[in-house]
Parts: structure tokens; sequence; C-alpha cells
């Protein structure tokens, strides 16, 4: 059975005594003597109550707030997911705290207990590409706060979650690739822990089998969410004697710098070296060539996450997976055989 968030009620209700004694004690106050006071601290520091600040700051209701935490704020894919969240959020009369954990697991972690400090009413989470470990959401749960993760997820069996269906989208990108002309694909995704690295790369996968194409693991790479790191693993593969003749990058920060590492070696798109990548950034139709892109519909990814959160906080313990369909965009980047017949 799930904790609730441990109150001064509960605190006074435990100690037989008032709840303006409990806050007095829990802020050193000299009109509570030393025994209760270290009583009613101990108690408060085992049943691990948390004050709120909201509560302490407002004599009226606490303001009704939800807290998110993403891994990067400044691509396009998660800003627009925020707004999604934020216009649902809205309309059910809530405001909406946001915290970038910057790929980096202590700062999601930091967040999530600021957020649980704060009293939020429910967190909508993506993990970093750093989390390996999940006992700050273990507590999360414990305490019975409402939260719902979107796209990077984890715990399945205790937390709803938006996903889109990654895999299918990748085995059709890569259908795609090998329908025009490419033979040799290669994979550039993020850190192998990561479920959504795993099912864009298992429907990567089924393409070059269903295809009968040989998997050399030698071209699929799984590592760093960043570009400086991507950008030289595609200037590696594409400078190797065997290089790949196609590239299906795991997001946006991946294509680009696989995209940069394209034209650093003067290599043709998609004559020499095609590519598909996982970006829904307005920018795939202003590169030249222009860039076909698997896009997520990342505005309804993040209204649905929200209303699966209100739906919890509303008293709903059904646990959902939600999928939203990803749309595979053809562009000049891809299609080998359109290109030659151009020529």
């Amino acid at each position: 059975m799930k904790q609730h968030r441990v109150s001064l009620k509960d605190l006074a209700a435990e100690l037989g005594v008032s709840i303006a004694t409990v806050s007095r004690a829990l802020r050193n106050s000299h009109e509570v003597g030393d025994e209760l006071r270290e009583r009613v601290q101990k108690l408060a520091k085992e049943l691990n109550y948390r004050p709120n600040p909201f509560a302490q700051s407002l004599r009226s209701e606490a303001p009704k707030v939800i807290g998110v935490v993403v891994p990067n704020l400044v691509t396009h894919y998660y800003s627009a997911v925020l707004d999604g969240i934020e216009d649902y959020a809205s309309q059910e009369g809530y405001s909406v705290i946001a915290i970038n954990s910057h790929e980096n697991y202590v700062k999601e972690e930091k967040a999530i207990d600021n957020f649980i400090n704060m009293h939020v009413e429910g967190i909508i989470a993506c993990l970093s590409q750093d989390t390996v470990d999940y006992s700050h959401f273990k507590e999360i749960n414990k305490m019975g706060i409402p939260l719902v993760f979107f796209a990077r997820t984890c715990l399945p069996e205790l937390f709803s979650q938006v996903v889109a269906n990654g895999a299918e989208a990748a085995e059709q990108a890569t259908c795609h690739l090998l329908e025009t002309g490419s033979r040799r694909v290669a994979f550039i995704g993020g850190p192998n822990h990561l479920d959504m690295v795993r099912r864009r790369k298992h429907g990567y996968l089924e393409a070059l089998k269903q295809a009968r194409i040989p998997i050399d693991r030698d071209i699929i790479i799984c590592d760093k969410i960043d570009f400086e790191s991507s950008r030289e693993t595609a200037l590696r593969l594409l400078s190797s004697e065997n290089r790949p003749d196609a590239i299906l990058a795991f997001n946006d920060i991946i294509t680009y710098a696989a995209f940069d590492a394209i034209k650093t070696l003067g290599l043709r798109i998609p004559e020499d070296v095609a590519i598909i990548g996982f970006t829904d950034t307005d920018a795939s139709a202003f590169v030249t060539p222009k860039l076909s892109s698997i896009e997520d519909q990342s505005h309804k990814t993040g209204a649905l996450a929200c209303e699966l959160l209100m739906r919890n906080i509303a008293g709903d313990t059904k646990i959902y997976k939600e999928v939203v369909p990803m749309i595979l965009k053809i562009r000049e980047s891809s299609d080998k055989v359109r290109q030659g017949n151009l020529l």
C-alpha cells in the first residue's frame, strides 16, 4: 500500500499534541520544551516529513502546481512536449514548474527532491541519459505522489507512461533506406540502458533481418547523447574502409552531428551516404539537402502525459501505457534511387 505524504496533522496525532505545537517544535521555538521538541523532530525524521514552503508562505489554499523534469530544454522536442503539458495543465487550473536535468542523474534526483519539498500535486518526468538507479522514483511511489513518465521511461509496473512507437518507426525508416538503394545502414543511438534506445534499435535490427542483410555490430553505435561525441562517431564510421552508405540517427542531436560529419568529409547526401533522423524540428525541411525524418507528435505526447497525471491526481490508480504514433517524412536525404534518376 502506498504511503501518503506525512503532514503536521499526522505528526500531531502520533504524538498526541496540537498541530501548532508540532509546528513550533519543528521551528525550534522556545515555546516548546527541549524534550518534546526532540521527540517531534525525531518522529519527523523517522516518517520522512517534509515541510511545504507554499503552505508556509500562503494563508489561503496552496496553488495547484505540477513539476516536470526533462533532460534538455534547449531541444525542440522537449520544448514542444512542455508546451503540450502546459496547455493541458492550464485548462485544468494547474501551473507548471519545469526543471532541466541537463542529462545528469544527480541533477534529476535533485529536481525530484525539490518537487517533493515543494509539495507539488504530481510530477511528469523523462529520464536523463545517465539514469540507471531508479530509487528516487521508487520513493515517489512509496510516498503516493502521482508521477507519469514520457519518452524515456522506467518502472512500468509502478507508473503510467506515454511513449512513441519507436520500434515500428525505426523499422519503417530502415526499410525505406534499403528499398531506395542503401545496403550498409549504420545505427547511431544513445546509451543502451535507455528503453527508448532499445526500442528503436530493435526496429532497425528487425528491418535488416527481414531483408536478410547481415548485421554488422561495428556500425551499431550506442553511446552518449552529445553533439561532439556523436560527430566523432560518425566521422570515424564514415572514414573507415568499409564505410556505411546510410545512417539512422537516434535523435535530433545525433542526426545533425552525423549530418555535419558527412558534409565535413565532402560526401554527398544521399548519393554517398543517406540519412534519416528521429527529429521533429522544423529545421529538417530547411537544411540542404532536406532531411528525411521520423517525427514525434511531441505536443500531443505532453498533453497526454498531463491528462494521465490529472487522472492519477483525481484518484485513478490504474497504470496506463499510451503509445503516440510517429510520422516518417521522406525528403531528399534518404532516397538514393530517386536522387540518381534526377542526375
